[in-house]
């Protein structure tokens, strides 16, 4: 099974075929789709301008949708790399159990489905900046229902999305 930065390749690949290049950046949405796999793929298509059923879009706009996603993807990285550095910190002052605004972490680790939406109308900023939005909003709102919080803060700023994963 190959990894995000694999795909990325083929999705890159002159040589391929435009509908394994489409078959290729789909895969990506396997390691990394913050709105869930249907949503981020909506709000890709519609950001780059592909169908979202043509089976052989432009290579450009496939290029395009995975530039965005890759974007946010390191936008995701150096968070969980602060999150990973901060938490072997307090492990080492004694600290075991995590804050509470770690939960949200700790529920959508791999960066899967990290703010639930319709995939009917999706958010339409980039999706770097919805993530250093949550980001900021989880830094902000420690709480125990960090994700209601989180996403009560972006709802009338980035469209219809879930309450609540849970």
């Amino acid at each position: 099974m190959a990894g995000f930065r694999a795909l990325a390749e083929q999705v890159r690949d002159p040589y391929r075929d435009p509908s394994q290049r489409r078959q290729a950046l789909r895969k990506c949405l396997e390691r990394f789709a913050p709105y869930g796999h249907r949503a981020t793929w909506q709000h890709l298509c519609a950001r780059a301008g592909i169908r979202p059923d043509d089976r052989e879009p432009d290579p450009e706009l496939l290029v395009a949708a995975l530039d965005e996603l890759e974007e946010a993807r390191s936008v995701w990285l150096a968070y969980e790399s602060e999150v990973a550095s901060r938490r072997r910190a307090e492990k080492r002052d004694g600290i075991r159990q995590p804050a509470p605004h770690d939960e949200w972490h700790r529920l959508t680790w791999g960066g899967r489905s990290l703010l639930p939406c319709d995939p009917a109308t999706p958010p339409t900023p980039r999706l770097a900046d919805v993530l250093r939005r949550m980001i900021t909003a989880m830094d902000e709102d420690v709480g125990t229902d960090v994700i209601r919080l989180a996403t009560r803060g972006f709802r009338s700023g980035l469209g219809a999305m879930a309450a609540s994963r849970g």
